[in-house]
């Protein structure tokens, strides 16, 4: 995350064309690599990633082969689950009415259909209830929990409700069960059962998990009661495609149970039999097995869509559709949502960029905030800034009436839900709350420039304002001939990459650029060559807005030293390899 100017750079690259500083694997790092490579025969690119992730050359195997049987923790680990699962499973016997208040993202809805199917498989219906964005605002609602609890008895709230007191003690007419995975407060609400790895009173091992991975292991253990009593629940293994959505969307890292959820996942929205997913694999022109970058850019961007700038609920209807006609029209318009969402985020995006850049980017916090800025695209830009900055991030939209509602978006080591939480309990905002990565907040328009300044007070003392411009991490080199499909498919075993599990970068160095040119609007190819016949092509997406492009496209036959992620490309049935260009360099 930090510049580590005390360490040589890696080829010697102080500052490449992004303006970044190259770092290559440690002395240890190598000798590390070096021994699992001859002590496994595994390629040493690969052992290089496996280093990395903390893996010994006895663990290989295992890590490259991930089972739930090895990695699913037991239910219990958590507080109240046993208690959630049994009154759930009440309800189901009983054919009680169940409602289920679910957050309007990705992790909400794919929660939420989680739930919706396991009860159709039961026989049973549900209610579903999404809160609107710019109407309701995140979370339960005092009114929408008090009209549910009439008609309920009992509600499910999902990716929410942690920090609901007032909403669920408005339901007092029903029981409440709160599935979530948002950073607890120091008491929790009147509910009958909070599941949640991020509760106060929790150990934390579990708080990676996102909310489809905490309603998943509730259903494990309704399954597993069921089982005790002689019957059978619906087949779990089937619903792991929503599971490695929520989990991808939300960026939960990729890490312990995450990595086999997901890897399994993948395989099961491989099969395609989800009608739901299918439609929108399909809208998105996904031609090939799904990986973890369509979950995270295809398919999240297009469930978000709905809860964004449309219906809110949309999204979790869909996932949860079983009629292929209907599954058609809702993924085509979320299609048609996430267009327009991307031309709303490019407005909000442009005036946000400008503000921060005038405020300066060395705080320890970079925010802007506007009038109208829609509410649905500010955690997107947010990141946006996050990403330009190397700092935390929070954008606010107010709207006519002066009331702002702001997202966030934090980097490494910095935990922003905390430091927002603060800012709730200080009452310099009206709430807001979520988890390190990532949070949100509802404030007044007059009281912003104080709570942005307390904020960044908050963020500096966690060491934010000492962040350096961030370094770009190398996972060794490759030449050109080495980099074969099949070493991409071994180091893909070490799979699925993500947040808190990064794909390998590597380093060409000193290659010949063959053939460059602007595709698009601001995209770069290119292709590459050592010289010695042995070629690759690149893609480089966003290039031509910054030095990038224009340094590769106008090279006059220099060498370059280039760097980026491997992967594999499907062109007619044929696979060839493809660099994820990042970055470049001269070679001197």
């Amino acid at each position: 995350m930090t510049q580590t100017p005390n360490k040589p750079a890696f080829l010697n690259i102080d500052t490449s064309a992004t303006g970044r500083r190259w770092v290559g694997p440690s002395v240890e790092e190598d000798r590390l690599a070096e021994a699992m490579a001859q002590a496994t025969a595994l390629p040493a690119p690969l052992c290089r990633t496996l280093v990395k992730r903390g893996v010994t050359a006895d663990g290989a195997d295992a890590y490259l082969a991930p089972t739930l049987r090895d990695l699913l923790p037991d239910p219990h680990e958590m507080r109240d689950m046993e208690k959630a699962a049994t009154r759930f499973l009440q309800a189901v016997k009983a054919h009680e009415k169940i409602a289920i208040f679910a957050d309007y993202d990705v992790d909400g809805g794919s929660s939420a259909a989680l739930l919706i199917c396991w009860l159709r498989d039961m026989g049973l219906q549900s209610t579903l209830y999404i809160p609107d964005r710019i109407d309701e605002g995140y979370g339960p609602n005092d009114e929408a929990m008090s009209a549910l609890a009439a008609n309920h008895d009992l509600i499910i709230c999902v990716d929410c409700g942690t920090l609901s007191h007032g909403p669920i003690d408005a339901a007092s007419a029903a029981d409440v069960i709160v599935l979530d995975h948002h950073l607890g407060g120091e008491t929790l609400p009147n509910a009958l059962a909070v599941v949640n790895p991020n509760r106060q009173d929790e150990s934390g091992d579990l708080g990676h998990l996102c909310a489809a991975g905490v309603v998943f292991l509730m259903l494990v253990e309704a399954n597993r009661q069921m089982k005790t009593d002689g019957a059978k629940g619906p087949d779990l293994m089937a619903m792991l495609d929503l599971v490695a959505l929520a989990t991808v969307a939300d960026v939960a890292p990729l890490i312990g149970v995450n990595r086999a959820l997901v890897r399994q996942g993948l395989t099961v929205m491989g099969r395609r039999q989800r009608i739901g997913i299918t439609a929108l694999a399909d809208v998105a022109g996904m031609s090939e097995a799904p990986s973890s970058y369509h979950l995270g850019f295809l398919l999240g961007p297009r469930v978000n869509a709905g809860g964004r700038i449309g219906k809110a609920d949309l999204g979790a209807r869909l996932l949860a559709n079983d009629n292929k006609i209907e599954a058609a029209a809702m993924a085509a318009k979320l299609d048609e949502l996430n267009t327009e969402r991307r031309e709303v985020e490019t407005a909000v995006r442009d005036l946000a960029l400008e503000q921060a850049e005038q405020r300066g980017h060395d705080a320890p916090l970079v925010w802007a905030a506007g009038k109208n800025w829609h509410p649905g695209v500010v955690g997107i830009v947010a990141s946006r800034l996050k990403d330009a900055a190397n700092r935390p991030a929070v954008v606010i939209g107010i709207d006519e009436d002066g009331n702002g509602k702001g997202s966030g978006r934090s980097v490494s080591g910095i935990d922003l839900g905390a430091a927002i939480q603060r800012l709730a309990s200080e009452g310099l905002i009206v709430k807001g709350g979520g988890h390190k990565m990532a949070a949100g907040l509802s404030v007044d328009g007059d009281k912003v420039d104080a709570a942005m300044a307390r904020l960044g007070e908050l963020l500096a003392k966690q060491g934010a304002d000492k962040i350096g411009p961030a370094d770009l991490k190398l996972d060794g080199v490759l030449m050109p001939g080495a980099a074969t499909v099949e070493l991409v498919k071994q180091i893909d075993q070490a799979g699925p990459f993500g947040a808190g599990a990064p794909a390998p970068r590597f380093a060409f160095p000193d290659v010949q650029i063959l053939f460059a040119k602007q595709v698009g609007a601001n995209h770069l190819k290119l292709t590459f060559g050592d010289g010695l016949g042995a070629r690759i092509d690149a893609i480089s997406f966003g290039a031509m807005d910054g030095p990038l492009g224009p340094m590769l496209t106008g090279h006059n036959g220099a060498r370059f030293h280039l760097a980026g992620r491997l992967e594999i490309n499907t062109w007619q049935g044929r696979q060839s390899v493809q660099l994820r260009l990042e970055d470049a360099a001269p070679a001197a």
